[in-house]
């Protein structure tokens, strides 16, 4: 081809792609992320901060219930009670640490009732997140109170008998112990234990279903089954996941994901969770956990023996091993929980983060991210500062989020330009906000 043809030919394709390079250059990402966040403004922001702030300060509120329970339980004597009883009856001394522990849960759980009732249903309903009547949601406690001390009490068991067997480096063993129960309920939990609060039907053929198996088998996800979960019987909040392990893994999303947002929206969700699977972000959790745990459980073994020679004679305990040291246990690692609560939310947010960004690569949807991330924020708070977000946030705020989409819409779509989107609904009438609980 002669260079000047050549030449004219090259200026031609330059000045037709000029305007929607220009266009691109010319989109402001900070600009289209604030008209996003300004969907969620006047009562609807002021409800989703308070909400958000005062579940920050149930954290605490929360550590403080369990160590007066820890002390009443101990003043009580309750469960030397019933290790003597158990010993004076002949019984082996295995059961004597099941009787305890099952004694234990059923009655921390009874006596924590009262606060449960409050932070986990009152406040709820009081936030118009919770469909469930009283009577209902007491029954799925009642439902995780015997899973809890059956599952509970064996794993207690297990735990102190390695520390009678392993007096100094039981807290070692207990960690790959705890690691180990926790990989078999991520790999029980989506067969066995979830039916037993909510109905799981096939998600029914559709643009949804369609947008999913395309994403699902681009990325090597099995696909075979989709699940629809009725957790709308429990509450408004959006959610689906890729739980499971082996041979138990499935999609799930729910049904308020289904009811509340649009295809776009829906798909991006499912990007993002499609992303934990594809990054193995399971494994990293469980090994993160494990390690947490570990250093929890070193921590504990060294305060619990000094608080148990100082006490130990006036709550009727001998020793560490003694499975009637259960309440002090509770207690230390409820204040080293809340302590740990940072690293924690780190840990999960980092991988949130990942999978945001392997969701919007694979759905392509970046104002339908934007768009779930803001349907999310109406009980997370859209706006937290830096140290705030690296305290309390286990996801990325609903900012981070929709700066994301943005900047990828613009890296991304070629011409792209700003998405002005409805103003979210305001579905609950708003009650007064209170920043604590």
């Amino acid at each position: 081809m002669p260079a000047p043809r050549f030449i004219a030919l090259a200026a031609a394709a330059w000045l037709a792609a000029l305007p929607a390079l220009t266009h691109a250059a010319a989109f402001d990402v900070d600009h289209a992320t604030q008209l996003w966040l300004a969907t969620l403004g006047g009562p609807a922001k002021v409800r989703s901060d308070a909400y958000f702030e005062g579940r920050e300060w149930l954290s605490l509120w929360s550590t403080l219930v369990a160590l007066v329970l820890s002390w009443i339980l101990l003043r009580s004597r309750l469960l030397p009670k019933v290790r003597d009883g158990m010993r004076r009856r002949g019984w082996r001394p295995w059961l004597g640490v099941l009787a305890c522990a099952a004694v234990f849960l059923i009655a921390d759980s009874l006596l924590s009732l009262p606060w449960s009732i409050y932070a986990d249903y009152w406040r709820e309903r009081q936030y118009g997140l919770m469909n469930q009547s009283l009577a209902a949601w007491l029954g799925d406690q009642a439902i995780a109170l015997a899973l809890s001390a059956v599952l509970g009490s064996v794993l207690v068991l297990v735990i102190y008998a390695v520390i009678r067997k392993y007096p100094r480096r039981w807290w070692l063993i207990g960690t790959g112990i705890v690691g180990l129960a926790i990989t078999s309920l991520a790999l029980i939990a989506p067969v066995f234990i979830l039916p037993l609060f909510n109905t799981s039907v096939e998600l029914p053929d559709g643009p949804v279903r369609a947008r999913v198996v395309a994403m699902a088998q681009a990325h090597g996800v099995p696909a075979g089954h989709i699940y629809l979960v009725d957790a709308s019987r429990q509450s408004n909040r959006i959610s689906a996941n890729v739980s499971g392990l082996g041979p138990t893994i499935r999609i799930t999303l729910n049904d308020n994901l289904l009811k509340q947002t649009s295809v776009a929206e829906t798909a991006a969700v499912m990007g993002h969770e499609l992303g934990h699977y594809v990054l193995g972000h399971v494994w990293r959790l469980i090994v993160g956990v494990t390690l947490l745990t570990g250093v929890t459980l070193w921590l504990a073994a060294r305060l619990v023996p000094p608080i148990i020679r100082f006490g130990g004679e006036r709550w009727g305990l001998r020793e560490v091993g003694d499975p009637a040291s259960l309440p002090i246990f509770t207690g230390v690692l409820a204040v080293l929980g809340l302590l740990a609560t940072p690293a924690l939310n780190t840990l999960i947010r980092t991988s949130e983060s990942e999978a945001d960004a392997f969701g919007l690569d694979a759905a392509r949807e970046p104002d339908g991210f934007a768009g779930a991330a803001m349907k999310l924020s109406a009980y997370r708070k859209i706006e937290p500062g830096p140290l705030e977000e690296m305290l309390f946030f286990d996801h990325p705020s609903g900012r981070t989020r929709v700066h994301m989409a943005m900047q990828w819409k613009k890296d991304h779509v070629p011409g792209a330009t700003e998405f002005v989107p409805p103003p979210l609904p305001n579905p609950t009438p708003d009650p007064t906000p209170n920043p604590t609980p």
